[in-house]
């Protein structure tokens, strides 16, 4: 099946994108508003400037605050908790336009979950970033492996899963560059039923080894392919401002689990690709694009 879809995260109780446009973009995090650089947002605002102005902080070469502001704050999303902070990349450490991916591997899990003792299902979550993925697993029952090169987004990541209420649920927090350590559980013959992959145009490990997307690509998927277990239920694979399209994301799926003709995983599940976006708040609900997908998952598992 291949099959095209825009993944729309309406606004939520704790966070909205009021508006966006001329390259920004207009957001609520609980009771505070953020304005930020958005490349997407190449049409006109609807708010006035006096409007945007109003906001509680806002970003040009660095985070500029207007009275009053907390140095972090937490807020939810779906049934997760996190953190906020506004950091040097301009990033608040939550992406909700992931929102539909985490419901997605929400309703697929329980069903390993429920066949019983000694079936819970692994999954390994590759540039993991501050857990919303991660999070999203263990609490519909899974083990998860949290691999990412930063100390920081690790801690952060482990601060949500205290803030969700999931600290003691089963999660390896590991501190390492994401290939790196994908190569030794290959040799360490681990397999794992769900895989998730969001890797950057480009980055850091923590003894300095370099990613490079167009370089590093196609052997992390190639990597995952081997860890993959004989009844997988899922693999994602999430895309950023890296230029390519989704249908590209797609191809590689269909090579780590299929053939050029889509047959999967032993012939079955089911390859879906497109675009994530946030929708706007006000009466129009104007879609911001925020990043590609492609996805696949075993259905009759």
């Amino acid at each position: 099946m291949n099959d095209f879809q825009v993944l729309i995260t309406p606004p939520q109780k704790d966070y909205e994108l009021i508006d966006s446009g001329r390259g920004e973009k207009l957001e609520r995090y609980g009771q505070f508003v953020v304005a930020r650089p958005d490349p997407q947002a190449l049409w006109p605002k609807f708010l006035p400037e006096a409007k945007w102005r109003e906001a509680h902080a806002y970003f040009e070469r660095e985070w500029r605050i207007r009275g009053k502001m907390p140095k972090n704050w937490s807020v939810g999303l779906g049934d997760l908790t996190f953190s906020i902070y506004l950091s040097s990349f301009k990033h608040t450490g939550i992406f909700p336009e992931q929102l539909e991916n985490w419901r997605w591997m929400q309703r697929l899990l329980p069903a390993r979950v429920k066949r019983g003792k000694g079936t819970q299902p692994v999954v390994l979550n590759l540039f993991g970033y501050t857990g919303g993925a991660t999070l999203a697993c263990v609490a519909a029952g899974a083990q998860v492996c949290h691999v990412d090169g930063s100390k920081v987004a690790v801690t952060w990541a482990r601060k949500n899963a205290e803030l969700s209420g999931l600290s003691a649920r089963p999660v390896r927090w590991i501190l390492d560059d994401s290939l790196v350590f994908l190569r030794r559980e290959v040799r360490r013959g681990r397999k794992y039923d769900g895989i998730i992959l969001d890797p950057p145009i480009f980055g850091h490990g923590p003894k300095g080894e370099v990613w490079k997307i167009e370089e590093h690509l196609y052997e992390l998927l190639d990597m995952a392919r081997q860890v993959l277990s004989d009844r997988p239920l899922f693999f994602l694979l999430n895309g950023y401002a890296a230029g390519y399209s989704a249908i590209a994301y797609e191809n590689n799926l269909r090579g780590v689990l299929g053939d050029a003709k889509g047959g999967g995983v032993r012939g079955g599940g089911i390859f879906e690709h497109g675009e994530l976006a946030i929708q706007e708040s006000g009466a129009g609900g104007r879609l911001l694009p925020s990043g590609i997908f492609a996805r696949w998952s075993d259905k009759v598992s």
